[in-house]
């Protein structure tokens, strides 16, 4: 009877050096590539992976003046007082609600605008409509909220001017709880389509063109070859798009929510991050601060993790 020889030594150590020695013929092949990532690299380092360090707080009573390491260490206290707390379904629902509504009515839009704008056969008309949408990436989050304001006012608002010509009475936008999640859905539509169309327009270039070309031979119309070859193309790229823009679901940024509330839209547009600015900046009570702003990561992460295993299993595409 014949056993499995054993593997010396030797002969695992060999593939190790092929792979090392494989590595470092990549490294100095990509030098230049590499060289042009450090900036990146410091960038995450300093400002991405560097404060984690500092969400020791959430942990500690924090003093200023005691230092991070120096502070009384109290475990899961803040946790809690914010689970128990009258906050916590409030916060959740409504940053839950507004990710939620942001991601079913926000994300097929530059889906469709790039795939509309790969059937315009006008050259110019096109190059506009594509001008037209990315403008407002250009533009600052305070200066969409001032427009928003602007157009949304009762008083002189463009929006008010028509309802009042059409004999309609006037509406107070931005005071009345009902209108904000539409008008941050609709603002957030407007502001980002442009921009997030032109990675799926990439997505739809890098479509081989034999493949058009065999379905027009074929007596393919556009509509057939839109589903057929455009979409299935597209395929691995909304899947990962849509796993990012899942992931950032519940991490909705306080600056347009902040510029765009105020007391009375409280219910329905406060979330974790507008409460974890006022906690920690304007209260500093930055232990508690740290505290929800770290609920809120995890939480983010376990949705990203989900929609990646989702989206393998699904479609067996994924960010890892």
């Amino acid at each position: 009877m014949e056993y499995p020889r054993t593997k010396t030594v030797a002969a695992q150590a060999k593939p190790f050096a092929a792979r090392l020695e494989a590595t470092w013929k990549h490294l100095k092949r990509d030098r230049q590539l590499l060289l042009l990532f450090i900036p990146c690299i410091v960038f995450y380092a300093l400002f991405r992976y560097g404060p984690l360090y500092g969400m020791i707080i959430a942990f500690k009573d924090y003093s200023v003046f005691q230092g991070i390491l120096a502070s009384e260490w109290v475990g899961l206290k803040h946790f809690i007082k914010f689970f128990s707390g009258p906050d916590f379904w409030l916060l959740f629902r409504n940053t839950l609600l507004l990710g939620f509504y942001s991601l079913i009515f926000g994300f097929p839009f530059p889906i469709l605008l790039a795939i509309m704008l790969n059937e315009v056969r006008l050259n110019g008309f096109k190059k506009a409509i594509q001008t037209l949408s990315y403008l407002p990436a250009f533009l600052s989050v305070v200066i969409i909220s001032s427009m928003i304001i602007d157009f949304l006012s009762p008083s002189g608002g463009i929006v008010n001017r028509v309802l009042a010509a059409l004999g309609f009475e006037k509406i107070y936008f931005l005071i009345e709880s009902e209108w904000f999640r539409p008008i941050y859905v609709l603002s957030d539509i407007w502001a980002s389509v442009g921009y997030e169309a032109i990675i799926f327009l990439a997505a739809i270039a890098g479509i081989s063109p034999t493949l058009y070309e065999a379905a027009r031979v074929d007596g393919a119309s556009r509509w057939q070859t839109m589903r057929h070859i455009t979409l299935p193309g597209l395929l691995p790229t909304i899947l990962i798009m849509f796993i990012l823009k899942t992931g950032s679901m519940i991490r909705i940024g306080y600056e347009k929510v902040l510029l765009l509330y105020n007391p009375t839209t409280y219910d329905v547009a406060d979330v974790f991050s507008t409460f974890v600015y006022r906690k920690g900046l304007l209260e500093a009570n930055y232990s508690y601060a740290a505290a929800v702003g770290l609920f809120e990561a995890l939480v983010a992460m376990i949705m990203l993790l989900g929609a990646n295993f989702l989206s393998r299993r699904l479609g067996g595409n994924g960010l890892w």
